[in-house]
Formats: structure tokens, sequence, C-alpha cells
């Protein structure tokens, strides 16, 4: 039946049921976190074998870096870790609204996302290091600007989705994810204002704000924003189902071929009338 297809349940994070499930099948956000691991591992023992190395030093993102045409440091940093809570905190955020934002959006869009927000937090980065180069100035890595594009473009997406974070891993906070989104905003404006040592807030900054511009600029799809919490949604008028077909001769003439499309090409592709069949068809199934 329709809650039998695995893509038409209902995300699992953000409330009390959310479990971690096994098998873990492919996506681009456990290739990412592999990634980061692998790379990590690799940094570390060049760094333990081989002292002097410039790993480091080529792909880390900077000011001086740039300035030598070494462009490609404002992806490559995006794989660099400076020690494992720095790796496992950036991994774990990915973890939790990547998946979902790659299921929603499909690789090619959820990728774009991804390392723009990385890009763009680290030019934002090196720009505040033009300003303030003694503050701001060395050589910054980590993925938290593409994690912070995933927090932002998920808050404009879901923005009533109500969300709990462990405070120091131990106290639960619940919010929403507007409320997540504006507080990491403040935080990253602060941490400009009032500089702390080894926290690039500039680039958390620019992903940020790269996550907002996709969804709001780029992806250029309103009718995927926010569209649990709109009780008009979907735009038009909903399909009611013809009296005369039974429940199950609906879904296998209407939602059938629907549910196929979204397994075959994501659930972006979806015109107005086939969400508004979905939605049609998820009611009737409520109400049984």
């Amino acid at each position: 039946m329709l809650e039998d297809r695995d893509y038409m349940r209902q995300p699992e994070f953000g409330n009390s049921r959310w479990s971690l499930r096994w098998p873990f099948r492919w996506s681009w956000t456990a290739g990412l976190l592999g990634a980061y691991l692998l790379v990590f591992l690799a940094d570390q023992a060049m760094g333990k074998f081989a002292p002097g190395n410039h790993f480091f030093s080529y792909l880390a993102l900077s000011k001086e870096g740039l300035e030598h045409g070494y462009v490609w440091q404002l992806v490559t940093y995006q794989f660099l870790h400076a020690g494992w809570i720095h790796l496992l905190l950036n991994c774990w955020v990915i973890f939790i609204f990547g998946r979902q934002l790659e299921d929603l959006l499909g690789p090619k869009r959820f990728l774009a996302l991804l390392f723009s927000s990385g890009m763009i937090g680290g030019v934002f980065q090196v720009l505040v290091a033009l300003v303030w180069p003694d503050l701001f100035g060395g050589a910054v890595v980590g993925a938290s600007a593409c994690a912070f594009g995933l927090v932002a473009a998920f808050a404009l997406l879901f923005p009533e989705r109500e969300l709990t974070l462990l405070l120091f891993f131990v106290l639960p906070v619940h919010l929403r994810a507007k409320t997540l989104l504006l507080l990491l905003a403040v935080l990253a404006v602060m941490g400009i204002v009032f500089p702390m040592d080894h926290v690039a807030n500039a680039a958390h900054l620019g992903g940020l704000f790269m996550g907002w511009l996709y969804v709001k600029k780029i992806l250029k799809q309103p009718a995927l924003i926010g569209t649990e919490e709109r009780p008009d949604y979907p735009p038009t008028a909903p399909v009611p189902p013809r009296e005369e077909k039974s429940a199950a001769e609906f879904l296998a003439s209407e939602v059938d071929p629907i549910l196929d499309k979204i397994s075959a090409q994501g659930i972006q592709s979806l015109t107005a009338r086939e969400r508004a069949i979905l939605e049609s068809a998820r009611k009737k199934m409520a109400a049984r």
C-alpha cells in the first residue's frame, strides 16, 4: 500500500521515533562521509610518518594560497579536519540533514548545495581575512560551511519542524528549524565581531548564506518550500478519485504510476497535479 513505499514514509529525524536503520543504503551523503574519514586518516598518516609534508599547506584554504593561484583550496579544504572532534561533529550534522535533503532534492542538487555552501563559506572567510589579517589570517579546514549550508536549506524547506539538540551532548533542547537557523546566524555574526581561536565563523556565515540563497533564488521550486507546514498545500485543489473506483483501483491506476516516477526521477520531478493526487491519497489512507 501507500505507506509500504520507502520514499513515501515521513522523514524520521526530529521526532522521538527516529532510529538508526541498518543496513545503510548507498547515497552521496554516505560517500562524502567516507571521503572525509579517508582524507583525515591520510592526513594523520602523512603528518606522523612524513614530517614537514606539504599536504596540509597545499589543500587547506588560506589567503596566501589563493594569492598563489591555488583555487582548488576552495574545495579541498572541505575534506580536511583539525581533529577527531571536528571531524565527527561535521559528519554528524551532514549525516542528519544531508540524507533527507538528498532524498528531497536529488543527488545533483544536493551536491550543488553542499559544495557551493563550502565554497562560498571559504570565500567569506578569506574576505574577512583580507580585512582583519591578524585575527582571521590562518589556514581554514573542515566541512563546517557545508554543514551550515545544509542546515539553512533544511530550515527554509521545513521551518516549523521541531528538532531536538543535545546541549553539551547531555541536555536536550527542543526548538524549531527556523529558530535553529536564526540562532546559528547570530552566533556566526557574534563570532566575527568577537573572534574566537580556531573557529571559522565567517565560513559558517557564508555557508548559511549560500544555503538560504540556494533555496530562495536558485532552486526556484516554491512548491517544495515548507510543504509540510502549509495548510493550503498543494496550490491547486486536490484531485479526488472517482467515486466508482475502489481504494485499491485508485492506488493502482492513479497513485502507483506517480510513486514509480518518484522512484525513478525523484520527488522534485512531480507536477502540481501529481502532488495533488498524492496528497488526496495520503488523506484517504490516514482517514481509514
